[in-house]
């Protein structure tokens, strides 16, 4: 299967951050949270793919990123590359 959880990228104050948060909290999928501001690897790994800013929320499901996504463009995202996170009880 590959991938088991999303990867989540946040910083505190951020509001966008929280209106993911909340729907990512509501939905079934297993997901783990990187604060950017507590973890420079994951500061690095947002800057990685939001062309060096530290633009969050930043989600990745396995290889794959999406910057400050929907929760429509994420649960799209999971359908492609990890389906079998959304079968989950």
């Amino acid at each position: 299967m590959g991938t088991t959880e999303i990867e989540f990228y946040w910083r505190p104050g951020c509001p966008f951050c929280l209106m993911l948060q909340a729907e990512l909290d509501a939905s079934s999928l297993p997901v783990r949270a990187f604060n950017i501001w507590e973890d420079p690897d994951a500061a690095a790994r947002v800057r990685s793919v939001a062309d060096g800013n530290e633009t969050v929320p930043t989600v990745f499901v396995g290889s794959r990123a999406l910057v400050n996504p929907t929760m429509a463009e994420l649960t799209e995202l999971v359908r492609a590359e990890a389906p079998h996170l959304l079968e989950r009880d």
